[in-house]
């Protein structure tokens, strides 16, 4: 079941925020990441988190505006920064056939970084769900155009690439929204590694 927002708790307000410089925002911002990650975030409270943290609500609220902002935050910085780190390995990489294997295992292993309590919390709430589903259409994108990089340049065929295209789109969107995951048992990390290694052995020329 998805829901729109978190507990009440969640959207707590207090009168007073704590104005927080860039330096100590992006410190706590990493801080809060590592402990999503590691424990997901439906049951942790903002006092908890700031225990943890050694700080003041009036601070974490100084960083996010309550705890949904908070999540929201993690969330997105979680892809861009994954986004970041696959996109230049991808860039190193020449052959085509090569880069979007590169690419898919970025994906896999970036998404292997979190906990699996972290992911059920990520797909269960609609503001987290939302931006993992922008993600993940935007990794299916990429992916069909690296493939039709390889079209032009000649090494993939077009029909095989057309199909791999449209597979990886519903392979993504599988993972996405579960359904890979509860059939096969993977997690999405390694689910995306398998899609990489299963799709890239269809696209090769055969021998006569």
């Amino acid at each position: 079941m998805s829901h729109d927002y978190l507990p009440p708790e969640a959207l707590e307000r207090p009168a007073g925020r704590r104005k927080v410089d860039e330096q100590r925002r992006s410190d706590l911002l990493a801080q809060i990441e590592a402990i999503l990650l590691e424990e997901g975030f439906a049951k942790l409270s903002m006092d908890e988190l700031a225990t943890r943290l050694r700080c003041s609500k009036s601070t974490l609220y100084g960083v996010g505006g309550s705890k949904n902002d908070l999540v929201s935050l993690v969330v997105k910085r979680f892809f861009e920064s994954a986004t970041e780190r696959i996109e230049e390995e991808t860039a190193a990489e020449s052959d085509h056939r090569r880069k979007i294997k590169v690419y898919l295992h970025g994906v896999g292993r970036e998404m292997g970084r979190h906990s699996a309590a972290f992911y059920d919390d990520m797909v269960t709430y609609r503001a987290a769900a939302d931006i993992y589903a922008l993600n993940s259409a935007a990794a299916a994108r990429r992916v069909h155009e690296m493939i039709d990089d390889g079209v032009r340049a000649g090494q993939f065929r077009a029909v095989d690439a057309a199909l791999a295209s449209e597979l990886v789109v519903l392979a993504i969107d599988g993972v996405r929204s579960g359904r890979l995951l509860r059939r096969t048992g993977l997690t999405a990390g390694q689910a995306f590694a398998e899609i990489g290694d299963i799709m890239l052995d269809g696209l090769q020329y055969q021998s006569e």
